[in-house]
């Protein structure tokens, strides 16, 4: 036994150090002090004199000690915490034959002391478990809280939801019966006033006369004697008088509806109260008053609903009138230059085969070499003359192609003879189709190595169109755009096809054209191109063209010069019109400026109406769905273009983009730079400002830098549908989409007390972690979804566990977990949507 200190050694035997002091004085060993030690000898000695003492039969020691211990533990958020464990301990130690000797007394006290040491280890251990267990159940305790915090508020906010969904239900219901009351009260007074005109009527008759001859349908000419007359009973009159009978069967009007009527008028037309017909429209889903002007679809839907007949009446009698006034239907017609739109797909070389016959380099002029503005060109040959239409061939000006091939004679659809039929390819066969104009296949490129015609024919044949060689009826011929070869084979065959059809135009009088392009130009106002088909178009005219009219102050040509007349066929610059028209429009000259005026006015009032009637129609179809859906978000945009054409090829080409989660909606679009009023409606509107091929002015400049004002500059129509598409794409929602990360096999359950079922389990694929969702499968059937509460490599917390090592699982509120099932780990993760 080791040397000990005094007050140490009384400690272990439960003695205070004064009485040790005495009892080592009185066995002989004196001198000592608390601090000293003792040896082995000395302890020994004193154990001795201990034994010669008879005064009790036993001997008995108390022992005292205590331990403190700090443990560390990690909760699931991964914060670390300390737990102090202290052990205190007292053992009584006897000798068996009453006296302790010296050898026992050390034997005891290291038993005693490896006894304290394992009960120290195992509650410091059963501490521990106590910590983690507390711990869990905290966890537990704030999820639940969190829980039920969220569900509270959630369902608070469908009950606000559901009490405005219901108010502004009301509100409808209340305005609507306040019209139909209001309809009662004015069908009640017509009544009432038609009751009062037939008394007055009928009491004129009774003073004027004493006999009163009724003719009644079953008796014929047959009068009442004179006796039998009762002129003073004025039912009876009133049920004679009368001519009609009751309808049997329901009577159905045909009504013509024009392009925009009010509900009232609707209502006339069918012979019905207008109440009726809101009624009808409230069960259609749109809610409407007496004097609410709705489209022409809107009104054909409600009187086929109500058992009508209904017919697009036409809105252009006056118009009809207009041109029967001023043209003369005996002019005799000459024959006139063939107009011939060049069409095909992007980069096939359309622009180029005009390049080479006008012996000018248009593409040049062009953004990225691309045609994105309509050109008409008059060109002369040995043989004729022959009007060209350049139309571009990107998919986003579709609307321009089929404008151009509605004022077209013939088209020549260019295709590279290395690329083959190409998506644009076919959708200008369909144009041509629909608007019977002949086609004439021009193949492009055959200086090139990897030129194949005959493939190209090929392609053509599935669109049902067979060239002549082949048995078929449409030109085909094999050009090069580069070296010229071909292009004047291909001229003939534009006018040997133009001399089938026979062309002619009236080209004297009073002119009549098209709108091809219209632009807005600073210094020069509108300026539109138009392709003549009538009669002579001379400066100084006054001319309608469509909503705009104005005196045509400077006409050009299309190689720029100044010129005083144009005929039939022939494409030419003006300036002097009110406003920028709309490419497409129908040109008329007049002989009254006033007339020219009226007539704009109208149209220009007539267009509101229908903007307004459909903005109208959008809004009412939309609300309930916005009440149920909410709103959609939407990407509001305000265009601004150098040409009308590229106005309508944006707003079309941006619109189609829409889906059911992101819309784009146009705010406005207009030809011209961008003006401080752009900018004011952008900031109000919270718009982005798309110019292609325009810039703001100076004043507009510094208002969108003080409003901060989205902007952004385009002059190639790709770009614009790019960055649109990428805008729209972040706006939608992530797709969440579920990856499979790991298999567990349950092989043997545990339940442990306080605690729940714990599943032993191998894991066969992948990975265990944690934080995963995971599934239990029983017999590959999902019985349970849910959460790792616990997971362990024998008693250590882990958090992540790989294939091939077995664990221990624990798993959050499920205790139903059996040997064989199977345990799925998978994760959710985020992925960006797109369009």
């Amino acid at each position: 036994m080791s040397q000990v200190k005094v007050d140490q050694f009384a400690s272990q035997i439960g003695m205070p150090v004064e009485r040790l002091l005495e009892k080592l004085s009185d066995a002989g060993i004196a001198g000592k002090s608390a601090t000293d030690s003792l040896t082995d000898a000395e302890k020994k000695t004193f154990l001795m004199h201990l034994q010669s003492k008879a005064a009790a039969p036993r001997a008995q020691m108390t022992m005292k000690s205590s331990k403190s211990t700090e443990i560390k533990q990690t909760s699931k958020t991964g914060a670390a915490k300390t737990v102090q464990v202290e052990v205190r301990k007292k053992r009584r130690v006897m000798s068996a034959g009453g006296v302790m000797s010296a050898g026992s007394v050390s034997a005891e006290v290291e038993r005693l002391e490896a006894e304290k040491q394992a009960r120290d280890a195992k509650r410091a251990e059963e501490a521990a478990t106590r910590a983690q267990h507390a711990e869990h159940l905290e966890s537990e305790k704030k999820a639940e809280i969190t829980k039920r915090e969220v569900e509270e508020q959630a369902s608070k906010q469908r009950v606000e939801d559901e009490m405005e969904k219901r108010q502004v239900a009301a509100d409808a219901l209340v305005e609507q019966e306040k019209v139909k009351k209001a309809a009662e009260a004015r069908e009640a007074a017509i009544q009432k006033n038609a009751k009062k005109v037939l008394e007055a009527g009928q009491k004129k008759k009774n003073l004027a006369g004493s006999e009163l001859h009724v003719r009644r349908k079953h008796r014929g000419n047959i009068k009442r004697p004179k006796a039998t007359r009762r002129p003073n009973n004025l039912q009876s009159s009133i049920s004679d008088q009368h001519g009609f009978e009751r309808p049997t069967a329901p009577v159905i009007h045909d009504v013509a509806v024009p392009e925009t009527i009010s509900v009232g008028e609707l209502a006339q037309k069918m012979s019905v109260k207008a109440a009726e017909v809101i009624k009808v429209m409230m069960g259609m889903g749109s809610m409407a008053t007496i004097n609410q002007v709705i489209d022409q679809d809107t009104a054909i839907l409600v009187v086929e609903e109500m058992g009508h007949n209904a017919t697009q009446a036409e809105d252009d009698t006056l118009e009809a009138e207009l041109i029967q006034s001023v043209i003369d239907d005996s002019a005799v017609g000459v024959e006139r230059a063939p107009v011939v739109t060049v069409m095909g797909h992007v980069d096939h070389g359309k622009t180029s085969i005009l390049d080479y016959i006008r012996k000018a380099k248009v593409a040049d002029g062009e953004a990225g070499g691309i045609t994105q503005h309509i050109g008409a060109y008059r060109v002369s040959t040995k043989n004729g003359d022959i009007c060209f239409l350049d139309t571009p061939g990107h998919a986003a000006f579709s609307a321009m192609r089929e404008r151009g091939a509605k004022v077209t004679d013939i088209i020549i659809l260019v295709v590279a003879a290395d690329d083959g039929v190409k998506p644009q390819t076919v959708e200008a066969i369909k144009h041509a189709k629909k608007a019977e104009v002949p086609l004439i296949i021009a193949i492009n490129k055959m200086d090139k190595e990897g030129a194949d015609p005959d493939r190209v024919k090929q392609e053509l044949a599935t669109q049902e169109v067979v060239p002549e060689d082949w048995g078929g009826d449409t030109l085909m011929v094999e050009v090069s755009a580069h070296t010229g070869a071909g292009i004047d084979d291909l001229l003939e065959s534009v006018l040997l096809q133009a001399e089938l059809q026979s062309l002619t135009a009236v080209n004297t009088g009073v002119a009549m054209g098209s709108v091809v392009e219209a632009r807005m130009e600073k210094g020069r106002g509108a300026v539109a191109t138009i392709l003549v088909s009538r009669g002579q178009l001379t400066k100084g005219d006054i001319v309608l063209v469509g909503r705009e009219y104005g005196r045509i102050r400077v006409m050009l040509s299309d190689i720029g010069e100044q010129v005083t007349t144009a005929g039939p066929s022939t494409p030419v610059e003006i300036q002097g019109l009110s406003g920028v028209p709309v490419s497409g429009d129908e040109l008329l000259v007049l002989d009254s400026e006033r007339k020219a005026r009226e007539i704009a006015t109208t149209r220009q009032s007539q267009f509101k109406e229908v903007k307004m009637a459909r903005q109208q129609k959008a809004k009412l179809e939309n609300m309930f769905n916005k009440m149920e859906e909410g709103d959609v978000k939407t990407l509001n945009l305000i265009i601004k273009a150098d040409v009308q054409g590229s106005v309508e090829a944006l707003v079309d080409t941006l619109e189609k983009l829409s889906t059911d989660e992101v819309r784009v909606n146009v705010v406005h679009s207009m030809v011209g730079g961008i003006n401080e009023s752009d900018v004011n409606l952008a900031v109000t509107s919270e718009s982005i400002l798309v110019a292609f091929n325009v810039r703001a002015d100076s004043g507009s400049k510094k208002l969108i830098v003080k409003e901060d004002v989205d902007v952004h500059y385009y002059s190639i129509i790709y770009d614009v549908v790019d960055d649109v598409t990428a805008a729209l794409t972040g706006m939608l929602s992530p797709i969440m989409r579920e990856e499979f990360v790991g298999t567990v096999e349950v092989r043997e359950v545990y339940h442990v007390p306080k605690v729940g079922a714990i599943s032993g389990c191998f894991v066969k694929d992948g990975y265990v972690k944690r934080s995963l969702p995971v599934r239990v499968l029983r017999d590959n059937v999902v019985i349970f979804d849910g959460a790792i509460d616990s997971l362990r490599r024998f008693k250590e917390d882990v958090n992540e566990v790989k294939s091939g090592y077995e664990c221990g699982i624990g798993i959050k509120n499920y205790n139903d977990i059996k040997e064989g099932d199977m345990i799925e780990v998978y994760e959710v993760k985020a992925k960006a949507a797109t369009l």
